[in-house]
């Protein structure tokens, strides 16, 4: 349950900061508060979603879920980053009319919020950073984004107040944004190639096949299907074609893909003489024109 406390404190903590925030960047006159501040509440939003997501996917599975709902947690991180996405179009938009017409920028004030920014996302990012599921890692790769966010700020801030420079602060905002951009986009890919049940990562096909192949009793191994739920445990299913039967068999088997990485594992044992249905079936379809049935 730990999880979830520390997503509801990051919540409560990003929400309170944002509209803290939102005052700020208005009165400092500065876009790169302001920008952030966006940033902030669809942190905040994407946080709270995050939260009964993360609830959600701990359930056990069901009739309904018979694979549990561990994707409701990926499908958290996807809307988290959607709303990330959506903020930093708009964040670089803004910056754009403000290097077009720049204004003056309060950097005093600039400067006293910035370093009250680094220090509350500081104290948000240590609290969620322990986390390990998909969801976890957006919730505390924003709070990371948050304190460099601070930091550019605050470093700006400082240049702005000696040199006159106000067109760093839009320039700035659009540097936060595109970092934030670019690894929204990764975490976007990751979510999409779990829902299309792609392979997940580290576990490779052929080596498995090979280990399983070298157990004794196994003839030849086919139908191998390796997918994740939530990217971190693997599920594995596969026909194993086996002159000897039992249970030593699978055990060696199942011990062999815990090594991989795979903790659920659904096998099938198929005798020599047994003809798979199905085990060519994805290679190539064969003419069945010369078996002639005469009755």
């Amino acid at each position: 349950m730990k999880t979830e406390k520390n997503i509801l404190v990051a919540f409560l903590l990003n929400l309170s900061f944002a509209i803290f925030e939102l005052v700020g960047g208005i009165f400092t006159g500065s876009v790169a508060i302001i920008s952030d501040a966006i940033h902030d509440v669809g942190d905040a939003l994407s946080i709270g979603i995050a939260f009964f997501l993360e609830k959600k996917s701990k359930r056990p599975p069901n009739g309904k879920y018979t694979y549990g709902y561990a994707r409701y947690s990926v499908i958290g991180s996807v809307i988290t980053t959607l709303i990330l996405l959506l903020g930093s179009v708009m964040v670089v938009y803004n910056a754009i009319l403000r290097i077009i017409n720049p204004t003056e920028i309060n950097y005093n004030g600039m400067i006293i919020f910035a370093v009250i920014g680094v220090g509350v996302n500081l104290v948000a990012a240590l609290l969620t950073h322990k986390g390990d599921s998909l969801n976890q890692k957006a919730v505390s790769l924003h709070m990371l984004e948050d304190v460099l966010g601070w930091v550019v700020v605050l470093i700006g801030a400082i240049v702005m107040r000696f040199t006159d420079f106000y067109i760093l602060d839009p320039l700035m905002s659009i540097g936060v944004s595109v970092f934030i951009f670019v690894s929204a986009v990764k975490g976007l890919k990751e979510a999409v190639e779990l829902f299309l049940e792609k392979t997940p990562r580290g576990i490779n096909l052929d080596e498995i096949k090979e280990h399983i192949l070298k157990i004794d009793g196994v003839l030849s191994v086919h139908h191998i299907h390796v997918w994740s739920m939530d990217g971190q445990s693997g599920y594995a299913t596969m026909h194993i074609v086996s002159a000897k039967q039992g249970s030593e068999l699978k055990a060696k088997i199942r011990e062999e893909l815990k090594e991989h990485g795979i903790a659920h594992a659904t096998l099938e044992i198929e005798d020599e003489d047994e003809n798979c249905q199905e085990m060519e079936c994805h290679v190539e379809v064969h003419s069945h024109s010369h078996h002639h049935h005469h009755h």
